[in-house]
């Protein structure tokens, strides 16, 4: 997949903006930033916008900057003058898919129907823009026509909101979402940019879904595994199960038949999805042992271990 397509998919969320004052781009910018989401489309729907993509991708450089409701190769280049990183279009015209194709711009174009994702895959696009999503029919509808094209990944836009997010973001065939409930119109106008911030983070927090899925204690033998998880069953009734290399007491204990990770044991933080929270995470310092790392068949990243112990706990981020 495309560098810039690879980071939208660690980002998880792409804010659709339309900005009428150009002042309000750099600040703008920098309140995303702020929340926790480096990125953004900003569309060609005002005439401001292709100013607005100049000033943040020179005064902002640690924002992927896009253009959206791109309908022209004309806009196309004013677009890429501008230091735009990314086309989006809402529509696939196939004038504007080529020609991006031929300047080396990564483009998402708008696609609803088998016959658009067909072209779109003729031509080598990996991701389109799945658009309107919601008045299309959807997560149902995109899950139902995807099925016959197992290569070809998605980011939804129209529709999207804090409250179904997730529901689209968990479909493996979806990268990123497209939405504005972030970035409302009367929010950039009123310069609300703390606001735009906390929604942001909101979003980022609601999205990785972070919570404690179990503790893991280190113990020196297997038998001393046993007996440690069927004290918890004694005493609470969580149930003792045996697993390759630990015993688990229901689902939030796990007692390790020999010393792993981490002075006293390890603590297991579910997300849902390791990709983006390890992302996100090492945004704000966080590193990770990549040697830690494990993957399902799909090659998906399920599981792995930040570097530094807290209170003698390691901690890795599992797939929920």
């Amino acid at each position: 997949m495309n560098p810039v397509l690879e980071k939208l998919e660690k980002i998880g969320i792409v804010p659709v903006i339309a900005i009428s004052d150009v002042e309000k781009a750099v600040p703008l910018a920098k309140a995303l930033l702020a929340g926790g989401i480096p990125c953004a489309e900003v569309t060609f729907r005002t005439a401001e916008g292709e100013q607005a993509i100049a000033r943040i991708a020179r005064e902002v450089p640690d924002i992927l900057v896009g253009a959206g409701t791109v309908l022209t190769t004309e806009q196309v280049d004013r677009a890429i003058a501008a230091g735009a990183q990314f086309v989006v279009s809402p529509g696939f015209n196939p004038t504007v898919v080529d020609y991006c194709i031929q300047k080396g711009m990564p483009i998402t174009p708008g696609c609803a129907t088998p016959s658009e994702m067909e072209m779109a895959m003729e031509r080598g696009l990996e991701v389109v823009k799945f658009f309107p999503a919601e008045q299309a029919g959807g997560l149902a509808y995109l899950k139902a026509v995807a099925g016959p094209y197992p290569r070809l990944r998605f980011m939804p836009t129209g529709g999207v909101n804090a409250e179904n997010l997730n529901e689209y973001l968990a479909f493996e065939k979806v990268i990123a979402c497209g939405g504005s409930w972030m970035v409302k119109k009367e929010l950039i106008e009123a310069g609300c940019f703390e606001e735009i911030s906390a929604l942001c983070r909101g979003a980022v927090q609601r999205m990785l879904g972070l919570e404690l899925a179990h503790l893991g204690i280190n113990m020196a033998s297997a038998p001393q595994a046993a007996q440690t998880a069927k004290c918890f069953e004694d005493l609470f009734g969580f149930a003792a199960r045996e697993g390759n290399s630990s015993w688990f007491a229901g689902r939030g204990i796990e007692v390790m038949k020999t010393p792993y990770l981490g002075e006293k044991g390890h603590i297991a933080i579910g997300t849902s999805s390791v990709l983006r929270a390890q992302y996100h995470l090492e945004r704000s310092g966080v590193a990770f042992d990549e040697s830690t790392a494990k993957t399902n068949a799909a090659g998906r990243k399920t599981a792995i271990y930040l570097r530094n112990e807290v209170a003698g706990f390691a901690l890795h981020l599992v797939q929920k």
